[in-house]
């Protein structure tokens, strides 16, 4: 990737490193321009993302006379490699990572960003601004100094930069020609333990290996390999390892479309979100992410007793996750509100209960796993079963969170009729033939009723709410859970309808009526590749791969995907990187690929 000199504006052209315990955001010219500390939901120490003024906050290495930058993933990591050139051919490289490795006997994942700064030619001027922000940006940190380090002290929380590079330079962000590499550790205000170069090397060996291996025994499909690894490195990277939580984006407030306030906070744990990564993860063998999420998921599902369950919680399992707005920020590309915190906490969305059974039922089947599923969680799924079960026919604010229009929605009752299948099929495993049996009943009404009340004769397609003529993408999920025979004519006939509604060539947007805030702009990734799997399941692959490539080369320059896509100008929008577009990235790519017995 090459970027010029022009005035960049914030975009979504970005990389992200992480370790599963936080993550920041790196733009093209390798800025530090987002990063929550202590965890994903935190208070954002750099925060240029949403306030691109000199209020904002990064950490940045500026080349003097910059003419343009390069950037690309050390192969099948989470390491990050920025190459800046200056109008005279002069040029520096910065690799950036988040410690990630075993050990003694643990993984290893400190609260510390690691920068390696090194020369690539001639002897190019750089100035190092270093300015973190504590509260949201409203409070600007205390700054002491020792012999080499720099502590940064806010109202709840110190960092720490160890360095090697002149801390005078740093302090007054001053530029200086840089000679030698240099390191930088910011971090926990702690000591370390050895030296800082030898500290950052080793740190970044470690996690180089330990992504390399894990990458390694990933189980890929023969063609978009590499797509299918860095989607898989951003989906862990989303994983919250302290308590198994996934959450659904790493950022807040990036508008869905231009100007059209739908900002929100993605940075917690959708149960529907995480069901779909951890799906994603099963089917190229990588099933730890899913022991981690359902050690957060079991406490959830044991502490609703049976009752209702929320479709998000905070990754420690917070119940309340207060909506406000910080009118201080100006927001991404000055496009607020910058919100804080998402009301659809207090939403009815009913296929959630679908969604737990749906991303716990491979525990059941799995002799892979550590800590297999028996009789115990059976027990408690069966109540989340009960609570599906009662509620499938009952309307809700449906799986696009509508704040202002409840109806009976297909999905919700898709989702209610895989929570009975799935709990069915569990009880088979576990030789338990009356419950097999109940929950098949249960699961056959629900069934009946879909196919019923959900079929708009007057558009022959599936709807998306009983007895309504409104075509929704969501219904293409019939499919994918084994509600319906892809070959049916009806689902057929449903495809066909949607192509002609929700599309704009290759993307798909989510429904098609408007919702609180107008008619939807722009294309729902996921939707897009919801488009792909049907496609593929009813024959027609050669038009899936097509859409497919289209999609590959809608990512950013370093294999990312934001939630939208603007089907005109192809401009990514929505929060980033968003789970659900790379979980649609490797569910494509499984799907498509040419099997591995047509080369070896």
């Amino acid at each position: 990737m090459n970027t010029t000199a022009s005035a960049l504006e914030p975009s979504l052209r970005l990389g992200v490193i992480g370790n599963c315990a936080y993550s920041a955001l790196v733009d093209e010219r390798g800025r530090i321009v987002w990063c929550c500390l202590p965890r994903f939901d935190g208070d954002p120490v750099f925060n240029g993302l949403l306030d691109a003024s000199e209020n904002g906050s990064l950490w940045s290495f500026e080349l003097e006379h910059f003419a343009r930058s390069e950037q690309i993933y050390e192969p099948n990591t989470a390491i990050l490699r920025t190459r800046l050139w200056d109008a005279q051919g002069q040029g520096i490289e910065i690799t950036d990572l988040a410690p990630r490795f075993f050990s003694r006997g643990r993984t290893f994942r400190p609260l510390t960003l690691v920068r390696r700064v090194k020369v690539l030619a001639g002897s190019p001027r750089v100035r190092v601004l270093l300015r973190p922000r504590f509260e949201w940006g409203r409070a600007v940190p205390q700054v002491t100094q020792g012999s080499t380090h720099i502590r940064y002290v806010g109202p709840h929380l110190t960092l720490r930069l160890n360095s090697d590079g002149p801390l005078s330079y740093i302090l007054s962000e001053t530029p200086f020609v840089m000679d030698r590499p240099m390191n930088f550790i910011l971090g926990p205000d702690e000591t370390l333990t050895g030296g800082i170069e030898d500290t950052a090397r080793t740190f970044e060996q470690e996690t180089a290996s330990y992504w390399r291996s894990w990458s390694r025994a990933l189980s890929l499909p023969l063609e978009w390999q590499d797509a299918v690894i860095r989607a898989a490195i951003t989906l862990k990277l989303s994983l919250f390892e302290d308590t198994g939580a996934i959450v659904a984006a790493m950022t807040t407030s990036i508008p869905e479309a231009p100007h059209s306030g739908r900002n929100w906070d993605y940075r917690f744990c959708w149960l529907r979100d995480a069901f779909f990564v951890v799906r994603a993860l099963n089917s190229i063998s990588e099933v730890a992410t899913m022991e981690e999420y359902l050690r957060w998921l079991n406490n959830v599902v044991v502490r609703s007793g049976g009752g209702h369950i929320q479709p998000l919680y905070g990754i420690g399992q917070e119940e309340k996750l207060p909506e406000a707005i910080l009118e201080h920020l100006p927001g991404y590309r000055g496009q607020g509100p910058v919100r804080v915190g998402n009301q659809a906490q207090e939403h009815f969305q009913h296929d959630v209960y679908g969604n737990i059974i749906l991303g716990a039922s491979q525990a059941f089947h799995d002799h892979r796993l550590f800590r297999r599923a028996g009789l115990a969680e059976f027990g408690y799924l069966e109540a989340v079963g009960e609570q599906a079960f009662r509620v499938h026919d009952q309307p809700d604010a449906g799986m696009w969170e509508l704040r202002t229009r409840a109806r009976i929605h297909t999905s919700s009752a898709l989702m209610s009729w895989a929570a009975c299948d799935r709990l069915a099929k569990v009880a088979t495993a576990l030789r338990l033939p009356d419950r097999h049996r109940y929950w098949s009943e249960r699961a056959e009404i629900i069934r009946r009723r879909i196919l019923t009340e959900a079929w708009c004769e007057q558009r022959q397609a599936f709807a998306e709410s009983f007895g309504g003529r409104d075509l929704d993408a969501s219904v293409l999920l019939m499919a994918e859970v084994n509600f319906i025979d892809p070959k049916d004519p009806r689902f057929i006939s449903t495809v066909d309808a949607l192509e002609k509604s929700l599309c704009d060539g290759p993307y798909m947007r989510r429904y098609e009526a408007p919702d609180d805030f107008g008619k939807p702009e722009t294309a729902f990734n996921i939707c897009t590749f919801w488009r792909i799997d049907a496609l593929a399941r009813i024959g027609r692959k050669g038009q899936a791969r097509e859409i497919f490539e289209v999609m590959l080369q809608s990512r950013n320059p370093l294999g990312l995907l934001s939630e939208d896509t603007h089907p005109v100008s192809g401009e990514m929008w929505g929060n980033f990187p968003q789970t659900y577009s790379m979980v649609g990235t490797i569910n494509a790519a499984v799907r498509l690929s040419a099997p591995w017995d047509t080369v070896i």
